[in-house]
């Protein structure tokens, strides 16, 4: 597989790479929400159906949304829908960077083609029903690390940008 280096992925996991359960995420935290935000801002995020579907509000403000969905009569106002993971990296082939935000089966598909992985790693585990691919971390160099401690949650959190080698 080919990796596109305008291709990255954005996720929070759990240290045993869960990422959702019941279609929603399984932990809040409000500066990895804001993180997200920075991060994305102006730029296009591809999703699968059931991730847009769980957004609060979409669209997201100032982004650009690309959904990938087996329902082709789905309409989504404000979102771009296609059929696969193929077709919507055809859709953003000449951007500077776009973002992989979930879920499950979409972060599967995309994981061996991304360039970059924005990771907010919770250091805990979680019962899910969705989970993250694990990451084989020899495959990667991580270009920048932050520690920090949730008060409300109770639990240690880093986010860790890692570049594919």
């Amino acid at each position: 597989m080919t990796i596109h280096n305008n291709i990255s992925i954005i996720v929070a996991i759990a240290q045993n790479f869960a990422i959702g359960k019941n279609n929603d995420l399984l932990f809040h935290l409000p500066n990895d929400l804001k993180r997200f935000k920075a991060i994305t801002t102006g730029k296009t995020l591809i999703m699968g159906r059931n991730t847009l579907l769980s957004l609060p509000k979409w669209p997201l403000p100032n982004r650009r949304h690309i959904v990938i969905s087996d329902q082709m009569d789905d309409c989504f106002e404000g979102c771009e829908v296609v059929a696969s993971i193929e077709e919507a990296l055809e859709k953003v082939k000449d951007e500077k960077e776009a973002f992989i935000i979930g879920g499950g089966m979409v972060y599967r598909q995309s994981y061996p083609l991304a360039r970059k992985l924005y990771l907010t790693l919770v250091h805990k585990d979680f019962d899910a029903d969705v989970y993250f691919p694990e990451i084989d971390y020899d495959e990667w160099n991580e270009a920048a690390r932050e520690d920090y401690h949730d008060d409300k949650n109770n639990f240690d959190y880093s986010y860790i940008d890692l570049l594919r080698k």
